[in-house]
């Protein structure tokens, strides 16, 4: 997507992802009658002993709790195997906590082979007896298909019984369905509502989306202010777009005074948690020198990088700049002015190569420039150099499945 008028270094942020795991630390449920400890007779040297000698007796919140030590390395050796055993057993006992993190554990394979479908099954127990952070799993199960079949209003039922109880993803979650309109009439007004709400529980990507509604205008009235403020206590967070989006702010002195270092600071750690467009943003700062020493092998770091993510700018930018380190290399030597005048059957070397691999795979993504430079430097590739190049582009495609086959996105971005 193209950043309009603000520039190549003020590209936005991707959404954030729809969460496909929801964390069971919220809305713990309230436990049986019990003794405290289990035993008045016995002295237990540690606190592990006496939960798992509790758990041992058939006490479902120990169960739990021990399962979730095994799975964290929390006290315990982490053991996906036996947080499992331990999950089980509560689980079995109708412990809600419990069923949603079982759930968890067969949804990402830990400690069982993954299965979609039994992930299903242990929320929905959870669900239909209450427990929020299982009915907000099981509204992303359906909001993707996984484990059932795809269906968006039913999606948005189980969303709403969770944010109903103030569950902080599930308003996130309810607020990405208004925006985009899938399994409800899309709204952004309404959007803005789950948002705030989730916001207000320190939710970073509600925050962050939030931020971007009030950064172009929807929903809400076009705010710098409240956007700048948005995305500050999302990127204070670690969220990386949000980090992004608050470089862009100080990049062009929007509700904040234009700051090129403050600019560079926000792009850099969104960058190095592997977010492809600060990549590519910071790249090109180091190309041009733009808050930051002029530096080709610090930009071809970045580009590449992002790049790799499949990103079409840095891949068309990655690929001038090893065009232009094989202009150095072979054509300057030769005295040639520009790269018409050399002789179309000069042989290129692997820099040309891979630049042409890059553009072609700019190209396929619909970037204009990478064409235009393909088409340029082809005729100073030999037809089995071209094939070479067209050889590793093709297999960067097969082993780089396409974004988009994941969770549902937002498409809160600046325009």
């Amino acid at each position: 997507m193209e950043g309009g008028d603000r520039g190549l270094s003020a590209w936005a942020g991707a959404a954030a992802a729809t969460l496909l795991s929801v964390p069971a630390t919220a809305l713990a449920q309230q436990d049986v009658l019990r003794q405290e400890p289990c035993s008045a007779n016995i002295v237990y040297v540690t606190a592990v002993a006496r939960l798992t000698a509790c758990a041992e007796r058939g006490f479902p919140r120990d169960q739990h709790t021990l399962g979730m030590m095994y799975a964290k390395g929390d006290g315990v050796p982490e053991n996906d195997a036996e947080a499992v055993r331990w999950l089980r057993m509560a689980a079995e006992q109708g412990y809600p906590q419990a069923q949603h993190d079982l759930g968890l554990m067969y949804a990402d394979g830990d400690g069982v082979p993954e299965n979609d479908v039994e992930a299903v099954r242990w929320y929905r127990l959870a669900a239909e007896v209450g427990y929020a952070p299982a009915q907000a799993s099981l509204g992303v199960a359906y909001d993707n298909g996984f484990g059932v079949p795809e269906d968006d209003v039913e999606a948005v039922r189980w969303y709403r019984l969770s944010a109903a109880q103030g569950f902080a993803a599930a308003q996130y979650n309810l607020g990405v369905v208004f925006d985009i309109g899938e399994g409800v009439v899309e709204d952004n007004e309404e959007a803005v509502r789950w948002y705030r709400l989730s916001a207000a529980q320190g939710f970073a990507a509600a925050q962050y989306n939030l931020g971007v509604m009030y950064d172009v205008g929807d929903g809400v009235p076009e705010d710098d202010g409240e956007a700048l403020r948005w995305y500050r206590r999302s990127a204070n967070q670690g969220f990386a777009a949000a980090q992004h989006n608050l470089g862009v702010m100080y990049d062009g002195g929007e509700g904040v005074p234009e700051d090129d270092e403050e600019a560079v600071r926000w792009y850099r750690m969104a960058a190095e948690q592997g977010y492809a467009v600060a990549q590519f943003t910071l790249g090109a700062r180091y190309s041009r020198g733009d808050g930051v020493r002029a530096d080709e092998a610090e930009a071809e770091y970045w580009y590449r990088l992002a790049a790799e993510q499949g990103n079409a700018l840095a891949q068309t930018n990655l690929g001038v700049i090893l065009t232009q380190r094989w202009y150095r290399a072979q054509l300057r030597p030769a005295q040639a002015d520009t790269l018409a005048a050399v002789d179309r059957q000069a042989v290129g070397d692997r820099d040309l190569v891979l630049a042409f691999m890059w553009f072609t795979l700019a190209e396929v993504q619909g970037n204009g420039a990478a064409q235009a430079n393909k088409d340029r430097i082809e005729q100073w590739l030999t037809p089995e150099l071209i094939s070479e190049a067209e050889r590793l582009a093709q297999e960067w495609i097969d082993t780089h499945p396409p974004a988009g086959g994941g969770a549902s996105e937002t498409i809160r971005t600046i325009r």
